[in-house]
């Protein structure tokens, strides 16, 4: 899928608060979220995060890889390290065989690929739909998301790739407790 010319328009990364969190967005300024499916669950990604969407890449599993990382796939001759979102998220593995869809994210000058069992569509999602994320969700859950937008069709879970992504600083953290 080639990235529609608009992209190029768009801030690169959101803007960040005093604390290093992201700003609510004000109620008249839209947002591009591409939409995905993680075990039956409606997810989004900010568009300016999204570098590429690919379909059935062979991934080579790597020994020793921190949970989460399902392996690295070659991206135009780039290595690119394959994070297992439903892993992430603390959900069942998918099952052996089934279609993974990949969307590529730039973190910390990187390329990752974030393994989804589907990409859905763009949406123009405004401030009024965007919710800061509820107590209620599981650990996992809350620890990865950075909003959920109220839809006719249900809640989407907004996912903060930075804190996906932070398999360094995550482990560390644990190693201390």
């Amino acid at each position: 899928m080639s990235a529609p010319a608009t992209l190029a328009t768009l801030p690169a990364k959101p803007a960040r608060g005093d604390a290093g969190k992201p700003q609510r967005e004000a109620a008249d300024e839209p947002r591009l979220v591409l939409t995905l499916l993680v075990a039956g669950r409606l997810c989004g990604i900010p568009v300016p995060r999204v570098r590429d969407v690919l379909r059935g890449e062979q991934i080579a599993r790597v020994p020793l890889a921190p949970p989460g990382v399902a392996g690295v796939l070659n991206l135009r001759g780039r290595i690119v390290t394959a994070v297992d979102l439903r892993n992430r998220l603390g959900l069942p593995e998918a099952e052996p065989g089934a279609p993974r869809m990949s969307v590529v994210v730039e973190h910390e000058n990187e390329l990752y690929s974030l393994l989804a069992d589907g990409v859905r569509e763009v949406l123009t999602l405004t401030g009024e739909e965007r919710e800061d994320a509820p107590a209620t969700l599981s650990d996992a859950w809350r620890e990865h998301a950075s909003a959920v937008h109220r839809l006719q069709e249900g809640l989407l879970i907004e996912l903060d790739t930075d804190r996906l992504l932070a398999f360094g600083a995550r482990a560390t953290a644990d190693s201390r407790r």
